[in-house]
């Protein structure tokens, strides 16, 4: 089995990183260089940067952040916010994103996803799925939770990997910031339709959460936090070796 990933995630507004509880009431945390620094440092696989109003407020991703981040770390990033077309893939690339996310501007052009594996290889193209449950079953929205698309999510997802989509960020709504642990079921449901990589996002609380995440779907590939290691709950080193402990392969 190959090693699960441990991704903390950087939620970013106006340069700083921030965090809030079901994507609303956003507080302000720190430096997104100084954690992304601190993370590369701890031992993370993996960072996630997101640029978290860029499609609400139709612009493109604020890069003089971006590019200080990528210079801080040495370890893959992935980068979305505000990607809606080829020559926004190719920027957040040449400023040092190893993968980029799209979310909102698939929704509204999804040959996106498409040209975009075609272009720079399936590997590089991240969907990310903002679902939250309604009417018995889940929901995609757009513009960074803001805007109930209509669609089933879990239809979308799969038509997306179809597509070209190389990897999949499930971030629940329902569950963000909560700390009460993953949507189990979303991400069964999602794993039973895709054979790409899975990344579960949203409702970490405790190093028990990671456990419970990767022992009941071993599909699963992925962790993505951020609450947790922002404030020091948990730290990446001591969830590591907890899930080596339990059995769960990781990358010590």
């Amino acid at each position: 089995m190959l090693a699960k990933r441990i991704i903390p995630c950087l939620d970013v507004k106006n340069g700083r990183v921030v965090k809030g509880v079901n994507f609303l009431g956003l507080h302000d945390v720190s430096s997104p260089v100084d954690l992304a620094r601190r993370y590369s440092d701890h031992g993370a696989d993996e960072l996630v940067f997101y640029d978290i109003t860029a499609s609400a407020e139709g612009r493109q991703l604020f890069t003089d952040v971006l590019r200080k981040v990528a210079a801080e770390i040495f370890i893959p990033l992935t980068v979305g916010g505000g990607i809606n077309t080829l020559d926004d893939f190719d920027r957040v690339l040449k400023c040092g994103a190893d993968k980029v996310s799209v979310n909102s501007g698939a929704l509204r052009d999804p040959s996106l996803i498409s040209a975009a594996a075609r272009k720079y290889g399936d590997q590089c193209v991240v969907l990310s799925a903002d679902v939250k449950r309604q009417d018995g079953g889940w929901r995609v929205y757009a513009k960074g939770g803001r805007e109930d698309t209509g669609r089933d999510a879990i239809e979308w997802i799969r038509s997306c990997v179809e597509q070209g989509a190389g990897e999949v960020v499930l971030n629940s709504i329902d569950a963000d910031g909560v700390k009460t642990g993953f949507d189990l079921e979303m991400l069964e449901a999602v794993c039973s339709v895709v054979q790409v990589p899975v990344i579960a996002s949203g409702g970490a609380g405790s190093m028990n959460d990671f456990i419970e995440l990767f022992r009941s779907i071993p599909r699963v590939d992925a962790g993505l936090a951020a609450s947790i290691f922002h404030f020091d709950e948990v730290a990446i080193p001591d969830l590591k070796l907890c899930l080596h402990q339990a059995g769960i392969p990781v990358r010590l």
